[in-house]
């Protein structure tokens, strides 16, 4: 994505005096940069990383990438309120290395830029660490994700139809061949949460993938995928899609995605399940049809090749919402609601209030 047609522009500053780098070695400069419109076709800010020195192996200091995505916030106070809040969160309790830089990914559109822009140079002005900000536009992302991801809409949005502004909830299923090939790792999270712990213990999950796996995810937390598998669980009394952990098979959720884009940019597996062709046989077996775009297609491939997945202790996504123990599902809920251990990310999804501190 930093590799979108448009030029990088400088949009502001923020250095603290040296006086204040002796006495907060954490304190370091806060740089924002812009992707907008013109006519380069790679941005500067990919021409920066593959500019950068590679850091000395071992637990030195890296680039902690981290996205989201930030639209219509022009007509959704909520939108900006949860933003406030995760972003709040997040700073409060970050500590990175001295040396480490947190990138924080923005995707956004219109007045959504400057309002997201705006949100993030108020709470960053104090933060202890070094950052960076990158925006990327979704109409640049959309257009090159819809050839990619065109077939597997269908199966996994809303509606009957394909539509081209559906792309963009599919940017986590194909951001390895977006992001330029120095960007190896990043993690992608939804607003609506609150952070208990330091974001830079999430990237730490990224060394507990076993071999093969490509993508970091916790499960889901409601009975959403008893309910879209169905039919193939009418036909395949014994199976565990669909069934409660700790030994079922309950779907994913993607509020918290951890990505290895080397990995999956390696896997000829992950790839060939991008196909159409793949994409029909899956759905054809599983007589899936869903709606939450990104976390149907893992979900979906997570019940043929789990191998693919580091699956994410309920901890760092603590989803909220209770809307199908109402809906059909009260004798089971439970199963899979229930999570043990002290909370890293609360998720207020179905806009759940999420407890106060």
């Amino acid at each position: 994505m930093a590799a979108l047609r448009g030029s990088a522009r400088r949009g502001w500053v923020r250095c603290p005096q040296p006086a204040a780098l002796a006495a907060a070695a954490a304190v370091a400069v806060c740089a924002f940069y812009y992707l907008g419109g013109g006519g380069e076709t790679f941005s500067s800010a990919t021409r920066r990383l593959r500019a950068t020195p590679p850091a000395p192996a071992g637990p030195g200091p890296r680039g902690l990438h981290l996205l989201f995505m930030f639209t219509k916030a022009e007509r959704s106070p909520a939108l900006r309120d949860k933003a406030q809040a995760a972003l709040r969160s997040l700073l409060r309790h970050g500590r990175l290395g001295a040396a480490d830089v947190l990138h924080l990914h923005l995707v956004t559109e219109g007045a959504s830029r400057d309002i997201g822009l705006g949100l993030l140079r108020d709470l960053l002005r104090g933060a202890a660490f070094r950052h960076q900000v990158i925006v990327h536009d979704v109409n640049e992302l959309t257009e090159k994700l819809f050839p990619i991801v065109e077939a597997m809409q269908r199966h996994f949005s809303a509606g009957s139809g394909t539509y081209y502004s559906d792309s963009i909830f599919f940017l986590s299923v194909a951001m390895h061949r977006i992001m330029p090939k120095e960007i190896t790792r990043i993690i992608q999270v939804d607003l609506d949460l609150k952070y208990k712990t330091n974001i830079r213990d999430l990237f730490d999950e990224f060394d507990n993938f076993p071999e093969g796996a490509v993508v970091g995810i916790a499960r889901e937390m409601q009975p959403v995928y008893r309910h879209t598998f169905w039919q193939y669980r009418r036909e395949n009394p014994q199976t565990k899609v669909g069934e409660p952990p700790p030994d079922g098979l309950p779907g994913f959720n993607s509020g918290v995605l951890l990505l290895n884009l080397e990995a999956m940019r390696q896997s000829k597996l992950y790839n060939q399940l991008l196909e159409p062709t793949m994409v029909q046989k899956l759905t054809e077996k599983y007589h899936f049809k869903g709606h939450l775009g990104d976390q149907d297609f893992f979900t979906m491939v997570g019940m043929e090749h789990p191998e693919l997945f580091h699956v994410l202790d309920c901890t760092w996504n603590r989803q909220l919402c209770t809307w199908w123990r109402d809906h059909g599902y009260s004798d089971v809920f439970d199963q899979y609601f229930q999570c043990e251990g002290e909370v890293k990310i609360y998720h207020g999804n179905c806009n759940t209030p999420i407890p106060e501190d």
